[in-house]
């Protein structure tokens, strides 16, 4: 194995939450919820103190947040008239708002940790260390020095929190899209259909498609998911209300009425918790050419549950960035299930790491 630590961290020395841990200058975080909750309390574990909290011009009301109120950002410029870092703590897909982030590095310095999705492991130092070998052994089975260059990015992203790695690996759909052998497919699992809107781009973009399982467990999504699809004609659709996992079992699923909802193996309750109904793909269908995978966190399951079509040949998207570990865990996975595959990593542009995907194409 090559040296691939010295590779990765060639530009810079310390990680994101080291770097913060040493700054001089105060720290402010760009915007609130969910994602500014759990900086938050990696701070508190390193022992890092921000000093405000903001959001852009034009959104402030004069609410708080974590008992502080939050400011606009000309009036962060006044208070810190000598300087400060920058922790974004939100994420965007929208091209003004990304534009927006960009352009704030030019009088600070901006950083976006990448705190996961799901799980709790943080991608600092430590974890790169203890999975070196596993992080190297996925890159790999990577098929392109695209998809190498991508990866290796990611890595310094995800470590640095630095937004110059990010920018290099963005691509739009039709790079995406070009990957896919979108005539061959004639069947379609999506697992994690949310509302539809993935199920209309993928039989707008594959003409042959004729059979569609659609896997949501969010019973809103559901609802919005079933109308779409009785607009649907000529397609033979078979709609489930309920998780995919490795095996047909029981789990705890926390609602949200968005992308966002999300289960798990465990039956701690709660917040909008239930159990749910869950099912392997294999024990569904046996024809699925193309299948996706987007499950908030149950990737690695999802996959292991539908070992029989991906050993025949089926088409793979599968996400990579709910967990911290997913970026080796499922190509490593992938590989072992089809060695013959081709393994590809696209990203669509999003602040932070966002809408990566793993293709695996035959």
């Amino acid at each position: 194995m090559i040296n691939y630590r010295n590779i990765i961290f060639n530009d810079f020395k310390l990680d994101v939450w080291n770097t913060l841990q040493s700054s001089s200058l105060p720290i402010l975080i760009y915007g609130m919820g969910n994602g500014a909750d759990k900086i938050i309390d990696v701070f508190s574990a390193y022992g890092i103190e921000y000093q405000d909290i903001f959001a852009s011009d034009g959104f402030v009301r004069g609410h708080s947040y974590k008992g502080k109120r939050v400011l606009s950002y000309s009036e962060a410029l006044e208070k810190y008239p000598n300087g400060f870092d920058i922790v974004v703590s939100f994420g965007s897909k929208l091209p003004d708002v990304i534009n927006k982030i960009y352009s704030l590095e030019k009088n600070h310095n901006v950083y976006a940790p990448d705190v996961p999705i799901c799980g709790d492991n943080i991608f600092n130092t430590a974890f790169f260390e203890g999975h070196a070998e596993e992080i190297y052994t996925a890159r790999t089975y990577l098929h392109d020095e695209i998809s190498k260059a991508v990866y290796d990015n990611i890595i310094r992203y995800k470590l640095s929190g630095k937004l110059c790695y990010l920018k290099k690996t963005a691509f739009d759909t039709t790079e995406c899209d070009a990957l896919l052998n979108i005539h061959k497919y004639d069947s379609y699992a999506d697992l994690g259909a949310y509302n539809g809107d993935t199920i209309k781009k993928y039989i707008d973009l594959c003409p042959n498609i004729k059979l569609i399982h659609a896997f949501e467990p969010d019973k809103r999504n559901f609802k919005k998911l079933s109308q779409f699809c009785d607009n649907l004609s000529d397609i033979e659709i078979n709609l489930l209300n309920c998780a995919v996992y490795n095996s047909n079992t029981t789990l705890s699923f926390s609602s949200s009425g968005n992308r966002n909802s999300s289960a798990t193996a465990t039956q701690s309750f709660q917040n909008k918790e239930m159990l749910i109904e869950a099912h392997s793909l294999d024990s569904i269908t046996k024809k699925a050419s193309l299948i996706k995978y987007d499950v908030e966190g149950l990737e690695y399951e999802a996959i292991l549950g539908s070992e029989k079509l991906i050993k025949q040949g089926s088409d793979l998207i599968v996400s990579l960035y709910h967990k911290s570990e997913d970026i080796f865990k499922l190509p490593i996975l992938v590989n072992s299930l089809n060695p013959s595959a081709k393994l590809f990593i696209r990203r669509l542009p999003y602040i932070p790491a966002w809408d990566l995907n793993l293709y695996v194409i035959n």
